[in-house]
């Protein structure tokens, strides 16, 4: 038997309508702050996400699906949303429409790394990207339709904890000084890590080798070097978030996994476990490496794997939908009115079921109870003589007579 590959998952229906009543309610969130869904291709030019993401990155260094098409191109599966969608803002010119342009999807995702709880090879993303407004305020916006989007859920139990980076002119400043602290012990730091110390010093910041995390204590904080636009920049946002009553934490060792980031930088994290749930930040200079004019942005993602994992946690009365009726019939005359009984009644928004087994009565009796039938309809020979059925209600037991007639049964049920 041919068996799915390492890293990747099926989504069973015993979970796929959990899946798709947190996917609307995120949406509902997304569509209140006025965001339009987007959907790009599954796989882009392999540049992109090495100008995008960043050549130093682990998504880049370690972990992208990258192949040559039949015509000698390389083409990757995308890591991570916002290259993407950024190159379709362009390409399409999406800037042409009123500013800010707000956008969201979801999507799967592919890197190749370690499984683990939370995290596949293929997974999935939710995400928001606010293009066009280089305002605190609209760092401000995107953190709380973030956290509005655990309220939704009814998570609770999460940190927002927040940094800033810097941009490239306090960046560039402060990297002289990391280089300083990483150099008098880079022989010691991971092979990845010597190949980032003059390129992007602040990636060796975010290791995940051990031996590198204990040489990173003590390192300085970029947040310790802004300059005094990102230091202002960086303070109203912090205003705004009390105005708005959600606390927060200041932590300085977010630097996030991807080159784009500037300025305001966020983390969700579900206490219980200590895991990041929801990051984003605000990545300024991505519009113009990518050719476009200088236009500032700010966005967000969420796993969706691991976001399912917590709301299952908390929410354990969510059932799946189940059919409204179901219709028994047994004969010919007898199963075409059923038939025409039931496509009238799907139409009508319900969902109905009915033998297609040519099932005994009692074996029909047996799936209703089975596939959960709210209510039940027995069309027999005399129903179908006297046009009138009764119709039970399989949890109460109760029975009401009605019409053959679509109304009527809607009206029952």
């Amino acid at each position: 038997m041919i068996q799915k590959p390492k890293g990747t998952k099926d989504l069973l229906p015993s979970e796929s309508y959990k899946w798709q009543k947190v996917e609307s309610k995120v949406k509902k969130v997304l569509e209140s702050y006025n965001f339009k869904e987007i959907r790009v291709p599954v796989f882009e030019h392999t540049e992109l996400f090495q100008r995008g993401v960043g050549e130093t990155t682990d998504v880049v260094q370690k972990e992208m699906y990258t192949f040559n098409d039949k015509g000698g191109r390389s083409i990757t599966l995308r890591p991570e949303g916002t290259a993407g969608v950024v190159r379709a803002f362009l390409e399409n010119g999406i800037g042409s429409l009123p500013s800010p342009v707000k956008l969201w999807y979801n999507m799967g995702m592919y890197r190749y790394e370690n499984v683990q709880k939370g995290r596949l090879r293929e997974f999935h993303q939710i995400g928001a990207e606010l293009i066009g407004s280089k305002s605190y305020l609209a760092d401000v916006d995107t953190i709380l339709m973030a956290n509005n989007i655990f309220e939704e859920l009814n998570i609770p139990n999460i940190k927002l904890t927040i940094n800033s980076i810097g941009c490239p002119k306090c960046r560039s400043e402060y990297q002289k000084i990391l280089r300083e602290f990483i150099g008098k012990n880079l022989d010691k730091y991971c092979d990845t890590c010597k190949t980032r110390f003059e390129k992007n010093p602040m990636r060796i910041l975010d290791c995940k080798e051990k031996r590198c995390k204990e040489l990173n204590i003590g390192a300085p904080m970029m947040i310790d070097y802004l300059c005094d636009e990102c230091k202002e920049h960086f303070e109203n946002v912090k205003s705004m978030l009390n105005v708005a009553g959600l606390k927060f934490e200041i932590d300085p060792g977010i630097v996030r996994g991807l080159d784009y980031y500037t300025k305001t930088v966020f983390e969700f994290i579900d206490e219980k476990s200590g895991l990041t749930v929801l990051g984003g930040g605000r990545y300024d200079g991505l519009v113009e490496e990518f050719g476009g004019q200088s236009t500032p942005a700010v966005g967000f993602a969420t796993g969706v794997e691991r976001l399912m994992e917590i709301y299952n946690e908390y929410n354990k009365d969510v059932e799946d939908k189940k059919p409204d009726l179901y219709i028994l019939s047994l004969g010919e005359l007898e199963n075409k009115k059923a038939l025409e009984l039931s496509l009238n009644l799907r139409k009508a928004g319900y969902i109905v079921e009915k033998d297609i087994f040519e099932r005994s009565f009692k074996s029909q009796m047996k799936y209703a109870d089975k596939i959960g039938a709210k209510n039940l309809l027995v069309i027999g020979e005399n129903e179908l003589n006297s046009n009138i059925a009764k119709i039970k209600n399989m949890k109460s037991g109760e029975e009401k007579e009605v019409k053959l007639l679509v109304e009527d049964i809607k009206n029952n049920i």
